[in-house]
């Protein structure tokens, strides 16, 4: 979602009032300092060592920004002076429009797109250069080289590579721009106009074009967000489309891609490889779950990582100072940036 600001009407003129904050969001605990440094002076913050609802109903009377991944019906019944709920990253499926209390406002925040960019190009130069299978092997004293092995095929570098980055915003942009610094061809589809000279792609077009851009690519970028359109856009006849060498890198939604069609096309090797960062199962409580239903960590041609790609100190940095300066504006009846929702 692109960025917008909007005048937060119930606050037209400055708060005189000290704000009351609520932080329950555990990303952001490392940095509470950096946000505290940061906000209106008098403000005071109550901080939750992570999300829970009865801790949040008992803090919000008289609260007026909270800070967290959720916000639901009993938050809201609780929240007699909220005016802003701010979530600390991108994604609002947390939040309960509905039961945000009149005037307030939802707003979120971004800052990953740099840290996912740079995981995009580490993880599509370890598969294709299946650096793991070499470690694996050398551990063992077997040097898996074409030049110990004249019968390996030699591998691909991004240089000259086609890349195809389907969905071009915050983060699809971003991961051409170091993609593109590699030497690779750039090709994209997007529902967003984009200026292709300018962005230094080949071409770029809206969602129709995705076939064609299965078949060019040889790594493939999924950025899109998940909606009933996009769901299993990537299935059996789309993988069946790709080249045998080609690797597909997911960072938006595990879902936008079938999970039966996507292992069967590992393990059969119809494909060169995939990253997969974000999955179909999240642990419920504690960091234990499977991240699918199917045997994918029995494969070799797949590197899995824990929805980990934006997660790093720089992203959550600016994400505390996003924050801090949208609470600011509130406090001075300024406009408010990445607002998603007005009661």
């Amino acid at each position: 979602m692109n960025s917008v600001e909007i005048t937060n009407r119930n606050n037209a003129q400055a708060l005189d009032a000290a704000l009351r904050i609520i932080v329950a969001d555990a990303n952001l605990l490392p940095h509470r300092a950096l946000l505290e440094a940061n906000l209106p002076a008098g403000a005071s913050v109550t901080w939750h060592e992570r999300f829970d609802e009865a801790a949040a109903i008992r803090d919000l009377p008289g609260c007026n920004v909270f800070v967290g991944p959720q916000f639901t019906p009993g938050m809201g019944k609780a929240a007699d002076s909220l005016r802003l709920v701010h979530v600390g990253g991108a994604g609002y499926d947390g939040i309960k429009m509905d039961a945000l209390p009149a005037g307030a406002i939802c707003a979120n925040t971004f800052n990953h797109e740099a840290s996912i960019a740079e995981y995009v190009a580490a993880t599509s130069v370890f598969v294709r250069r299946q650096f793991a299978q070499q470690d694996r092997a050398l551990r063992q004293g077997h040097w898996a080289s074409s030049v110990y092995e004249p019968e390996r095929a030699q591998l691909g570098a991004i240089d000259g590579a086609t890349v195809g980055i389907v969905g071009y915003g915050h983060i699809g942009s971003r991961t051409w721009k170091v993609m593109r610094a590699l030497g690779a061809r750039g090709v994209a589809v997007t529902a967003q106009a984009v200026d292709v000279e300018q962005e230094g792609l080949a071409w770029a077009e809206d969602l129709s074009g995705l076939d064609r851009l299965l078949a060019e690519s040889d790594v493939i970028v999924l950025c899109v967000p998940l909606l009933p359109e996009t769901r299993h856009m990537i299935g059996e006849k789309q993988l069946a489309s790709m080249k045998d060498t080609a690797v597909l890198v997911n960072v938006s939604r595990g879902p936008l891609i079938d999970p039966d069609a996507l292992y069967s096309a590992l393990r059969d090797r119809q494909i060169g490889g995939a990253v997969i960062d974000v999955w179909y199962q999240y642990p419920q409580k504690g960091a234990e779950a499977q991240p699918s239903a199917l045997p994918f960590g029995e494969l070799d041609n797949v590197l899995m990582t824990p929805h980990i790609s934006g997660v790093t100190r720089q992203t959550f940095e600016g994400r505390v100072r996003d924050i801090a300066a949208n609470i600011s504006n509130l406090q001075a009846g300024a406009p408010l940036k990445n607002v998603v929702f007005t009661k």
